[in-house]
C-alpha cells in the first residue's frame, strides 16, 4: 500500500512537471513571437548617471537601472518608450524657461545616445516602426514627454516636442500644472484648464497621443471628453484591486472603453498592491525633498547625489515587492471591465518599477507566463504586449482636424 501510494505520487509529480515545462516552453515561444512594447519606462534619467552604459549590461541591484540593450535582448523586449521626464516647478516664467530647457537636453541626450548605437536601436516615430525595427533585428526606442510643464504656456511647444519624437504627452505628474490636476494633489483647477483644452486640441491636430495617468479624476473625465481621438493611460492600474488615486476606477475603464483607448498597466508595487505605512521611510524622504528643494533647479551634480541619497533610503527601507500574479490580477480585472482591447504594459522601469519576480526588462517573459497560466490565448497576449497600444497610436497619427 505505501509503495502504491508512493508509485501514485512520483507518476503525480511527473506528470505536474511536465505540464509546467511545457507551459513555460509554450510562453517562451509566445513571448519570443509576439511583438512586445513597454509604454513608459524613465531610463533617460539613467542617461545622466555616470558609469552607465546602455550598451552594457548593468546590474539592477547595484544603481544599474532596469533597462539596457542587452536585457532587452535578454527578455525580447521589442519596443519602449522612454520618458523626457521633467518634475513640477515654479509655474512662472523663469520656471518655465528652465523645464524647458531641461527637456531639450533630454531629448537631445536621448538621440545622441541612441544614434551611438544605430546597429542596436533606433528612434522610432511611427506606429509601424516597432515591427519594422523588430524584423531588422533592432529596439525601437519612442519618446514621450512625462509632465506637460515644460510646454509653459506656449501651444507652439506641442508642436515642437512632436518634431523632436515625442508621441505622447503625460499632461501631468504628481503637481498640478496649467494644463490640470494632479492625482497626487490638491484640486485646484477642478480637472483641464482652458490651456488644457487647447493643448488636446492641438495634440490631436498634429496626430500625439494625450497620456491621462497621473490626471485627477476630474481631469481624466475633462480629457476624456475634450479629446477627438483615443487617449493612453501609459503606466496605471485598476482601483478596484488597489485603492490608489494613481489607479483608474472602473468608471474610468468604461469611460476609456467608451473612448476607444487603452490603459497600460504598472509594475511599480505601490499601484500593483496596498503597501503597510512606514513612517520612518516617509520622513526620510519628507528630509530629503526638503533638503534639495523638492529636487527643484538643482545641477546635474547635485541631482546626481540626491539620487543616490533617495536610493540609500530604499536600501535601508526596502519596499516590499509585489509579484506577477498580483499584476495578472489587474489585467483580469481590465478585461473583466473593459475588454482585451483595452489593456497593455507600461513598467514605469527606472522610475520605481519592479516586481519581485519581474525586477527588470530581462524577466518581463514571466508576465507571459503568468496570461498562459491564465490562458490567454497568444492572439490575447499579442493584443497586451502592443497591439492595443499601436492600435490607438495607429489612429491618433492618421488623425487630422
Amino acid at each position: 500500500m505505501v509503495k502504491k501510494t508512493f508509485l501514485v505520487l512520483l507518476c503525480s509529480l511527473i506528470i505536474f512537471s511536465s505540464t509546467a515545462q511545457n507551459l513555460e516552453e509554450k510562453a517562451a515561444a509566445i513571448h519570443k513571437k509576439v511583438l512586445t512594447l513597454d509604454s513608459h519606462t524613465d531610463t533617460p534619467l539613467m542617461l545622466y548617471r555616470p558609469g552607465f552604459d546602455i550598451n552594457q549590461k548593468n546590474d539592477p541591484r547595484n544603481r544599474g537601472g532596469k533597462i539596457d540593450f542587452p536585457r532587452m535582448e535578454e527578455g525580447s523586449l521589442d519596443a519602449v518608450f522612454f520618458a523626457v521626464f521633467v518634475g513640477q516647478g515654479d509655474r512662472t516664467a523663469e520656471g518655465n524657461q528652465k523645464a524647458k530647457e531641461r527637456a531639450l537636453d533630454v531629448f537631445e541626450k536621448v538621440h545622441k545616445t541612441i544614434s551611438m548605437y544605430s546597429e542596436k536601436a533606433e528612434i522610432a516615430l511611427t506606429s509601424k516602426d516597432a515591427m519594422k525595427l523588430k524584423k531588422l533585428g533592432k529596439r525601437a526606442i519612442y519618446l514621450g514627454l512625462e509632465n506637460g510643464y515644460p510646454l509653459g504656456n506656449d501651444i507652439n511647444m506641442v508642436e515642437e516636442y512632436y518634431r523632436l519624437g515625442a508621441r505622447y504627452i503625460t499632461l501631468s505628474h504628481t503637481k498640478n500644472n496649467d494644463i490640470c490636476d494632479s492625482s497626487n494633489d490638491k484640486e485646484e483647477h477642478g480637472g483641464l484648464t482652458d490651456f488644457g483644452r487647447k493643448v488636446i486640441n492641438e495634440m490631436n491636430r498634429i496626430g500625439m497621443m494625450v497620456d491621462v495617468s497621473h490626471l485627477s479624476d476630474k481631469a481624466f473625465y475633462d480629457v476624456i471628453k475634450t479629446s477627438l481621438t483615443p487617449v493612453v493611460a501609459s503606466h496605471s492600474n485598476a482601483r478596484a484591486i488597489c485603492d490608489n488615486p494613481r489607479n483608474l476606477t472602473d468608471d474610468m475603464l468604461l469611460a476609456l472603453k467608451n473612448n476607444g483607448g487603452v490603459v497600460q498597466v504598472c509594475i511599480l508595487s505601490a499601484y500593483v498592491t496596498k503597501q503597510e505605512p512606514n513612517p520612518e521611510k516617509e520622513a526620510a524622504r519628507e528630509a530629503l525633498r526638503e533638503k534639495y528643494n523638492h529636487f527643484i533647479g538643482l545641477s546635474e551634480e547635485k541631482s546626481n547625489i540626491a539620487r543616490e541619497e533617495w536610493s540609500a533610503i530604499e536600501r535601508k527601507y526596502p519596499t516590499p515587492l509585489a509579484s506577477v500574479s498580483e499584476l495578472v490580477d489587474h489585467i483580469d480585472h481590465i478585461v473583466r471591465i473593459a475588454g482585451i482591447n483595452h489593456v497593455g504594459i507600461g513598467t514605469d522601469f527606472d522610475g520605481g518599477g519592479g516586481l519581485s519576480d519581474c525586477f527588470d526588462v530581462s524577466q518581463i517573459g514571466n508576465i507571459t507566463l503568468e496570461l498562459v497560466r491564465r490562458g490567454y490565448s497568444e492572439e490575447e497576449i499579442q493584443k497586451i504586449w502592443s497591439g492595443n497600444f499601436l492600435r490607438v497610436f495607429e489612429e491618433v497619427e492618421n488623425f487630422r482636424m
